[in-house]
């Protein structure tokens, strides 16, 4: 199996019909492609296709590898003015921004993020670039918490017991009052799930991204009593060219996320591996592989 879901690149050869895409353009990649016979697929939410083929999800090849056969309708066109960085930057941030639409982040809504990992800081920089009126973002490692504050958060909370959600509860009510109206939980634990839970406003919204736990007990009568929307968020669907216009006109600034470059050798990639593996010691956000 190759690794990696995130590609931009040249494009050296097209299919006979191919009309949409020539030779020589610099394209990003959207990793999964739907099989579009299943039902969710035909209403535009291919993301549940129980039949995509993604990226880097056995049996599917990720796309580390010079060369790369990707379906025409998923190669979106750079902008001149966007380096190909920027274009593998464009899906981690599509699903900060399906998350963002998931949970109605725009004007006027107050947003809290749990997790300052690759995902969250990108959710925070999807809901300044939405307009969010406030957001806030907590992590219990403090090490990206200054990037989370280059990024455009108004608070960013070093949580320092991760087993407890009181504090942060405690914190994110002092900083927004009667609660966020958005909680987007980029970690998945329960002790994330409950702090969103007791810490969102009433009649609020939470959307779940991350993928920490598959079971856990949290104290779903809050979902009754204060009539919490409660919804997941899987991936993303048409969210390339809104997020390719975001990098384009300036309204994010993914560059402070990418915090190590290697080439393309066999050393490389594996040096690439480790430093990303070990991010709580090289600070590792997101590692590129260049050639």
């Amino acid at each position: 199996m190759t690794a990696v879901t995130k590609a931009s690149r040249d494009i050296v050869e097209v299919g006979a019909g191919v009309t949409s895409r020539q030779v020589g353009e610099r394209v990003a990649l959207e990793p999964g492609v739907p099989c579009w016979s299943n039902r969710m697929s035909r209403q535009g939410r291919y993301n549940l296709d129980p039949g995509v083929k993604f990226f880097a999800t056995p049996p599917v090849h990720g796309s580390l590898a010079r060369y790369v056969d990707h379906p025409a309708d998923f190669c979106f066109k750079l902008p001149d003015a966007l380096s190909y960085e920027q274009g593998a930057m464009v899906e981690p941030l599509s699903n900060a921004v399906h998350a963002c639409r998931r949970g109605g982040v725009g004007p006027g809504k107050k947003v809290a993020i749990l997790g300052a990992g690759p995902i969250g800081l990108m959710v925070l920089a999807a809901a300044k670039a939405f307009s969010a009126s406030s957001v806030a973002i907590t992590d219990i490692r403090p090490d990206n918490l200054p990037v989370a504050k280059q990024l455009g958060a108004r608070h960013a909370l070093h949580q320092s017991n991760p087993t407890s959600a009181s504090e942060t509860v405690e914190a994110l009510k002092a900083i927004f009052a009667d609660g966020p109206d958005i909680v987007i939980d980029c970690v998945g634990f329960e002790s994330t799930i409950t702090t969103a839970l007791e810490a969102v406003a009433p009649g609020g919204r939470i959307v779940l991204v991350g993928l920490g736990a598959e079971k856990c007990c949290v104290p779903t009568m809050q979902t009754v009593f204060k009539e919490i929307d409660f919804m997941g968020s899987f991936r993303y669907t048409n969210t390339y060219p809104t997020c390719l216009d975001l990098l384009e006109e300036k309204k994010i600034d993914c560059e402070p996320l990418i915090t190590h470059r290697f080439g393309f050798s066999q050393d490389d990639v594996i040096t690439g591996f480790d430093t990303a593996a070990a991010a709580g010691k090289t600070g590792a956000i997101k590692v590129m592989f260049n050639w």
